[in-house]
């Protein structure tokens, strides 16, 4: 992937707590000139052994902040905000994506480009304020699935990981189809989602098992929260306090999943439909007084009863593995996000 792929900009306004961009890269966006990127486009196409004629990648920390700035350089300058769209969109950030458009149309109108596609994370909530964006995004530059990062379904964890809430989600989503239809295409999103954020309690992620459930998603692989150097969410998780508010010795107190066991179990709610974790959700949830969550129902999480051998389980979505696959998955190329897909009609 990283083979063809090009960095169109550097930096960060996202202030995602997890993530230490931001601070390494800047809050404020360098770009590329549009002419600088189609050279480099040309001079994939000219000297790099094995182009097909796709591009897998125009984008960087994030896929859509190309030339997206501050209204005012004396505000920008003078601004001390950890994030520009947190807790919402500030109403001095620019959010056109025209620039946006424009080089995506000319990089795929460029003589030996067959398809450029989009994989860099995409900031959801500032796609919505450009729906022309969206469309264009959608119509040309998604190889059937696009991956996009809530995190999490709950407010608690969001609010100490600084993104929005899930009606950016919905709006997405519901323009992500609309645009799909328009433009005949059967595409899919991927949400990514973390377990045990500091803020996440046994309780945030039983919900969010519920949500994933009811959308019909069943994640192959997971992410736990590890703390890492400069990420402020990893000062909440050894600290125990909030420093996105003033700290004080009686300021609000931020707990974390530590031991093995509860980190495990936060792991297991992403993967409640894994036979293998089915012993240790039965006990949390009883232990919650969540007992009726256990059952065969579409509204219940578990069942009651335990295969006899859970090393022979494998995500339904793999079970039909002779089936004729799409043909972005033909020819060995395997799917590697981390989500399970909705059922296909």
């Amino acid at each position: 992937m990283i083979r063809f792929s090009i960095n169109i900009m550097r930096g960060c306004f996202g202030g995602c707590t997890f993530c230490s961009i931001t601070e390494h890269e800047g809050r404020i966006i360098q770009n590329r000139s549009q002419a600088s990127i189609l050279q480099e486009i040309e001079t994939i196409r000219d000297r790099v052994p094995g182009f097909t004629g796709v591009i897998s990648d125009l984008g960087g920390p994030t896929a859509n902040m190309y030339r997206i700035a501050c209204k005012s350089k004396t505000i920008e300058t003078a601004c001390r905000r950890p994030s520009c769209v947190y807790p919402g969109i500030c109403d001095n950030l620019n959010t056109d994506h025209s620039a946006l458009i424009e080089l995506y149309r000319a990089a795929r109108n460029t003589d030996g480009v067959k398809k450029v596609l989009i994989s860099s994370g995409l900031r959801y909530d500032l796609a919505v304020e450009s729906p022309a964006y969206v469309e264009e995004l959608v119509s040309h530059h998604v190889g059937g699935y696009l991956k996009i990062a809530p995190e999490h379904t709950e407010d608690g964890p969001l609010s100490k990981m600084m993104k929005p809430g899930m009606g950016s989600y919905d709006r997405f989503k519901a323009l992500f189809e609309k645009f799909s239809k328009k433009a005949g295409k059967e595409q899919y999103l991927i949400p990514y989602f973390i377990a045990a954020h500091p803020g996440t309690t046994d309780e945030d992620m039983m919900n969010l098992a519920l949500w994933l459930k009811s959308n019909g998603f069943r994640a192959d692989q997971v992410q736990n929260f590890y703390p890492s150097p400069m990420a402020t969410a990893t000062a909440m998780y050894h600290s125990g306090k909030n420093p996105l508010r003033r700290v004080r010795r009686d300021s609000e107190t931020v707990d974390s999943a530590k031991g093995e066991r509860q980190r495990r179990l936060h792991k297991a709610f992403l993967r409640y439909h894994d036979p293998a974790n089915w012993p240790l959700l039965r006990e949390a949830l009883k232990s919650m007084g969540r007992g009726d969550l256990i059952g065969n129902g579409k509204r219940q999480l578990v069942p009651p009863y335990q295969p006899r051998n859970t090393d022979d389980y494998r995500s339904p979505r793999r079970k039909n593995s002779n089936r004729k696959k799409p043909g972005h998955l033909r020819k060995g190329r395997l799917l590697t996000q981390h989500t399970g897909l909705p059922p296909r009609k």
